[in-house]
């Protein structure tokens, strides 16, 4: 309803892109959760350039409250989002990666378990090589697509993490790259791009 995107992480933790929603309306998601279901969720809210720092953040204002374990750590809200005055319209930049013919090299030729594990193989390694040399953080999202929630990168470091998973994995990649305020007008720029590279063959594309 936000614009926001949520990703699994360990199925019980989720994490969260959600510029342009105050601390306020995360206080409702908390509470629209615990109206719903039979469980409390607790949430912790940090920013930075690098979304690996930003979670970082969020994650070690969490785990200040005690463990997760704790019978007294429900329904946590801590830290802040952005202020308004410091958001501009490129504050993300999404990735949207896909497998090149997908369906020609696995799905068609595998069984399913081992096209799977073929796919599982190139988001494994992109996840690693993105979170260790661009602090951005990259989820499979089901098919052979993965979305990256990036640091501002340019066309040589998406180059250099194609080629490195190709050269490590044997996956092939292509990526379309967008901005936005809110995750999902940058996700969806970077679709439009990634359509782009679909149709004219190519392997990296902007849009802005």
């Amino acid at each position: 309803m936000k614009k926001g995107y949520v990703f699994f992480s360990r199925f019980d933790n989720m994490i969260a892109v959600t510029n342009g929603i105050d601390r306020e309306y995360h206080a409702l998601i908390q509470e629209s959760i615990g109206n719903r279901y039979p469980v409390t969720v607790s949430l912790s809210i940090a920013s930075d350039k690098d979304p690996a720092n930003a979670l970082g953040k969020a994650t070690s204002q969490l785990q200040v409250t005690g463990s997760a374990q704790d019978s007294s750590r429900v329904q946590i809200l801590e830290g802040e989002p952005i202020a308004e005055e410091k958001r501009t319209d490129k504050d993300l930049q999404i990735a949207h990666f896909d497998v090149n013919d997908a369906t020609g090299k696995y799905t068609d030729k595998l069984n399913e378990f081992d096209a799977f594990i073929e796919i599982e193989h190139g988001y494994a390694e992109l996840m690693r090589y993105m979170r260790k040399e661009y602090s951005s953080l990259s989820f499979f999202v089901g098919g052979d697509n993965v979305i990256t929630v990036c640091s501002e990168l340019g066309e040589k470091e998406y180059e250099k993490a194609i080629n490195h998973v190709q050269q490590e994995v044997g996956v092939e990649l292509k990526v379309g790259v967008g901005w936005g305020r809110l995750a999902q007008d940058a996700g969806m720029a970077a679709k439009h791009a990634l359509e782009r590279c679909r149709e004219d063959s190519t392997m990296i594309e902007f849009e802005y």
